[in-house]
Parts: C-alpha cells; sequence; structure tokens
C-alpha cells in the first residue's frame, strides 16, 4: 500500500482559491489512480475528482466541474486538487485516495490519507 499525507487546508472566504497537495510515499505512485473525495459533517463521503494513472484523464464531480482541477507531478508523487470559486457547501474534510482502478467510486480505493479539513465562510 503507499501512504498519503494531505495538506493544504484551511479557512477561505467564499469565493478564494486553495489548493490541497497529497504526498506519496514509495516508488509505485505511479501505478496508482488518484482520487479526491470529501466528507462534511453528517453526511457520507462522497466522490469530488480523480485523476488516471498517466495523468491525461480526470473527473469531476459536477458540484465541482469548472471550479475545481486535479493534478499530479509523477517526480514529487505528489497530487493537488486546485479550488477556485469556493463556496460554503464546499466545506468538508477533504480525503486524498489511491486505486487500482480510475473511477468516482470509493471502493476502488484501497489506500486513504488522514484527510485536511477545508472551511469557506459566507
Amino acid at each position: 500500500q503507499v501512504q498519503l499525507v494531505e495538506s493544504g487546508g484551511g479557512l477561505v472566504q467564499g469565493g478564494g482559491s486553495l489548493r490541497l497537495s497529497c504526498a506519496a510515499s514509495g516508488r509505485t505512485f505511479s501505478s496508482y489512480a488518484m482520487g479526491w473525495f470529501r466528507q462534511a459533517p453528517g453526511k457520507e463521503r462522497e466522490f469530488v475528482s480523480a485523476i488516471r494513472r498517466s495523468g491525461g484523464v480526470t473527473l469531476y464531480a459536477d458540484s465541482v466541474k469548472g471550479r475545481f482541477t486535479i493534478s499530479r507531478d509523477a517526480a514529487k508523487n505528489t497530487v493537488y486538487l486546485q479550488m477556485n470559486s469556493l463556496k460554503p457547501e464546499d466545506t468538508a474534510v477533504y480525503y486524498c485516495a489511491a486505486g487500482g482502478v480510475f473511477s468516482g467510486r470509493k471502493l476502488d480505493y484501497g489506500s486513504w490519507g488522514q484527510g485536511t479539513q477545508v472551511t469557506v465562510s459566507s
């Protein structure tokens, strides 16, 4: 398995931006599809975005399409989530995940980070 550590969360005003980072340990980073999920208080963890192993194909939830951008840097073993035009409903703990299948399904991801809090004020 790969170990994942997220960073970059924080408090931001509505309309603002944040960039989340997820650093992966190990030499097999390029073997994994990477995803971002989020969980708001009292809600289930939901898919946000994913990127294929090669980095050439991405997937987004409808709620973030056009505002969020996922990318990966193989040299740094890191995946990013650039979040623009943030809304209060984006407030959640954001989790990075690694898996063998490129998808938006939680069950396809076997390694998870501890999460980073994103809070968007109105």
